[in-house]
């Protein structure tokens, strides 16, 4: 009998690209199995076009869970993997039934790594490896490659359009640039943008790239009739941008979920970490980037980032200057 695999994580876009090593490698191994993966509606671009699933199934979050469970009660799965571990899964896992099977947070170690900057143990790995875990029963392991997101033809061809519309990439090197995080204290300064597309714009064309949160910002770091640079921030979806990241030869970007994607579609990445570090897991996972960080003593000083500074000086960030940002792009990129 084929196994019946149900995945279920809600959110948000980099942890959800971070899974598919793990749906790559349980295709693998199991051909024959079904896969079904559960996630929020308004993340499922994310996975929406995974060949490794048989289905996606979505769920709004401004909506009961109540038919979302019942839908997954009437499953006949052979094996039920909660990859968020949340308690919103909690409520699913307990409410659906069944043996389920989960991976490590270390939620002990990451908090006492924010509050004394003391590591507990030997270093967590990767989350992308944590993941395989949940599927300690299904004997898959990790394959060594990055995460993976598939585009569509009319995502490549609207990509394709928006570049020669703009005259971006054709003649000169393509810099995408990715401003915007879900949290202010991962956000590199706008006037270190402002710099950085300044000393860029002699030598380069620059595609500023993000959601509908980014598209003002966009607006500033790359406003209409400038040759050279032009912004798609909030103009696209998911599938889209990734297209587009595709297209450029380098992104610049921060701990924000379009660092994964420019991971999984192959770009590689000047990757800026502020209040986040290497052991919370969420670094880029196997693909060409280079991470730039500051080691201060108040690193890290939340797991997820925040809205402002605990200390005032959101030194993790401002001290990452674009001259080093510069120098990073001028090197090689492994």
């Amino acid at each position: 009998m084929e196994p019946d695999i149900l995945l279920l994580r809600f959110s948000a876009i980099g942890d959800l690209l971070l899974t598919t090593p793990l749906l790559r490698a349980l295709r693998a191994r199991h051909p024959g199995a079904r896969l079904t993966f559960v996630t929020r509606e308004d993340m499922a671009d994310t996975l929406r076009h995974n060949a490794r699933l048989d289905r996606l199934i979505t769920w709004r979050h401004d909506t009961p869970l109540a038919p979302l469970v019942a839908e997954l009660r009437a499953g006949r799965w052979t094996h039920r993997l909660d990859l968020h571990d949340s308690l919103r899964s909690r409520m699913v896992r307990w409410q659906v039934g069944g043996a389920w099977t989960t991976y490590p947070k270390y939620r002990l170690n990451r908090t006492l790594l924010i509050a004394t900057r003391r590591r507990l143990g030997g270093a967590l790995g990767p989350v992308a490896e944590r993941y395989f875990e949940a599927a300690r029963d299904l004997d898959v392991t990790p394959d060594g490659g990055p995460p993976e997101f598939f585009l569509t033809r009319e995502a490549e061809a609207a990509a394709e359009r928006f570049l020669v519309e703009h005259r971006l990439g054709q003649r000169r090197r393509l810099v995408a640039l990715v401003p915007g995080a879900a949290h202010a204290t991962k956000r590199w300064p706008e006037a270190h943008w402002m710099e950085l597309i300044d000393r860029l714009a002699p030598e380069h064309d620059l595609l500023v790239l993000g959601g509908p949160a980014e598209r003002d910002l966009g607006a500033r770091l790359a406003p209409d009739g400038i040759p050279g640079r032009a912004s798609a921030a909030g103009a696209f979806s998911l599938v889209t941008s990734g297209a587009l990241l595709r297209r450029a030869d380098v992104v610049v970007t921060g701990d924000t979920g379009l660092l994964h994607l420019a991971t999984a579609v192959g770009t590689p990445a000047v990757a800026l970490y502020g209040p986040g570090v290497r052991e919370f897991g969420f670094f880029p996972y196997r693909g060409r980037a280079t991470v730039l960080e500051r080691d201060l003593p108040c690193r890290p000083c939340r797991a997820h980032g925040g809205e402002q500074c605990p200390l005032g000086h959101h030194r993790c960030m401002t001290d990452l200057t674009p001259d080093l940002v510069l120098d990073a792009l001028r090197a090689p990129i492994r």
